[in-house]
Parts: C-alpha cells; structure tokens; sequence
C-alpha cells in the first residue's frame, strides 16, 4: 500500500470507486464545510478538495481536507502548480501527509486571469507532470527534488487529471502516457457528456496498455439547467457538450431539467461499469451536495463496499501526529 487509505485500497481490491469533489468556502466558515460533507458521507469513497477553484482565493485545500476527515470523509488533497514553487509543493506534501491526508491530485490549475486576482503573479515552477514525478520520487525513493534524503518519506496515493476532448484528440492519449510514465497511481479525467468520443479515448488506452497501469475514474457532472448546459459547451475549453444532450433536457419539460440531467448522469454511470478500462467514477455536482446521496442510490452504487481496515497501514488522526 502506498497510502493506508480507503480509495487505494478498495481500487487495488478490484472495487468499481466513486469520488466526489467539496469546494472549500470563501472564508473561515467550518459550518458550511461541516454542511456540505454532511451529504457526503458513506456516498463517496474519498472527495476532492479544490485548491482555489477557478483562480479564485478559498479555504486551503489541506486545511479542508483536515476538516472532512474529521466528519468522516477521506480527502484528495488538490494542489495546483499555479501558486507554489517547488519547495512550497514538496513542503505542503510533507505536511499533508504528516497530518494524515493519505490522496493528493497533481494540477497545472485554472489560469490566473480567470479569477479573482488576475494581476497575481502565476508560479509555474513546474508543470504537472514534473510535479507527479517529484512526488513519486520523494515517496519511492525517499528523495527530494534537488537529490537529498527524506527522513520520513511521505505516504500518497498520486492522483492526475487527463482531458480526453482536448485537441488535437490525437495526442491526448499520449498525454495520459506521459503522466503515468511520471507516476501516477489514479486518473481522474475532465466532465464527460461526449460519451462516443470518450470511448475512442479509453479504447486507444487499454490498446496501449495503459489502463493496466492506472486507476481511471471517468468524469460525471449532472446539469442542473440548459443554460448550464450552453455555457459549458460553449465557454468552457475542453468541454465536448453534444448538441443532442441539450435537445433531451428541452425536451424534459418545464421544470424537470435538473431532473433529467440527474437521470443523464446515472445512465452515464451504467454504462462506465460495464467499460473496459474505467475503475470507477469522478462525481462532480458542483455546488450541489445535496444530490449526491440521490445521484448515487439512482445509479446503484449503494452500499458503498468497505475494506477491512486491519489490512491497512495506521495513519495519523486528522488532528494531527501524536507529540512525544
């Protein structure tokens, strides 16, 4: 085991795995963290925890995730190559871990002219495939970038993000390549509503072998109006909107978008189980916790199925190392 946590653990034993996502609040509002997990619990087998989503000033993503694992989520820790140097991402890696956050998720992240804080100054010190593999070597070889030892190697399960839409479409498969060549142990891949073209993606990886390599968690977000729909696909890059989804959710009815984009998704959910190559799901029902419990019973995914923990290495509380 390379983290102790749920989600490898239940990955390695051949479970089909759901993951959520929680974006941490605009401020120190633990309330609203607490709320949002509420929802979460038993539903999912770990959540991500967004590092300033959209280039927009949040919570830490490592001080979130401290919270959920104290209301009984596992966390995927995000950290974006946008805003730290190398030795701030090797530093935040050696705390996270101390304190017992068992997933990371390696990020280029949102450009900074799309925020809040389009003046910042964007770091980029790496990019995310130099990041997955500075990680990897600090876990199995217990170095650091520059080449010196780490006394205590951190324990992380390495999670990417692979884009199958982007263009040229071609090249994208050779892009996930990259990233496991690098060393990662889990793919979670952008929203997926193009269900033809996403299966060419997987198709070219099991082809090269690929899937045999990695987890692959396939992206699921359910639209909760058209006018969600029309923005993603017509202002979000890498997004694949067909146009034949939009007519279904027209042809709802008033009333029943939000409906039938819930029934989209489930459908979607069906058919990833039964696809070679895809070990699970990415839940993303941004900004609409509150559904996932549904989302998840719709789609059959209950009960969530459970590892025996005496298997698995003891990490420390989430409120930190005990002090000697």
């Amino acid at each position: 085991m390379k983290s102790g946590g749920n989600l490898e653990a239940l990955l390695t034993a051949g479970h089909f795995a759901i993951t959520g996502e929680l974006g941490p609040p605009r401020g120190t509002n633990v309330e609203a963290v607490k709320k949002k997990a509420a929802h979460l619990v038993g539903m999912v087998d770990a959540v991500n925890i967004t590092d300033n989503q959209t280039a927009v000033v949040r919570m830490a993503s490592w001080a979130t995730s401290l919270l959920v694992m104290k209301e009984g989520l596992e966390p995927n820790y995000q950290m974006v190559c946008r805003d730290r140097n190398r030795l701030a991402m090797q530093a935040d890696l050696l705390g996270a871990t101390a304190l017992g956050i068992p997933n990371l998720l390696c990020l280029s992240g949102d450009h900074q002219k799309f925020g809040d804080h389009p003046k910042s100054k964007g770091v980029f010190d790496l990019d995310s495939i130099q990041q997955v593999a500075m990680i990897k070597r600090m876990r199995d070889e217990g170095k650091f970038l520059a080449g010196e030892d780490i006394d205590v190697p951190p324990k992380i399960f390495i999670g990417a993000a692979a884009n199958p839409f982007g263009e040229p479409f071609e090249w994208r498969v050779h892009r996930l390549a990259k990233k496991i060549a690098a060393g990662a142990d889990f793919i979670q891949t952008q929203c997926i509503y193009n269900m033809k073209k996403f299966k060419q993606w997987i198709d070219q990886a099991n082809d090269m072998g690929l899937t045999e390599k990695v987890y692959i968690l396939a992206g699921v977000t359910p639209f909760k109006s058209i006018g969600m729909a029309r923005y993603m696909q017509k202002n979000v890059p890498g997004m694949d909107v067909p146009e034949h989804m939009i007519k279904r959710l027209k042809g709802a009815g008033k009333g029943k978008v939000a409906k039938e984009g819930i029934k989209i998704t489930c459908e979607q959910i069906e058919e990833f189980k039964e696809m070679k190559g895809v070990a699970g799901v990415h839940l993303m029902a941004i900004e609409w916790e509150h559904k996932v419990p549904a989302i998840v019973e719709q789609a059959k995914l209950l009960p969530r199925p459970t590892v025996a923990k005496a298997s698995l290495p003891e990490t420390p509380a989430p409120d930190g190392p005990e002090v000697k």
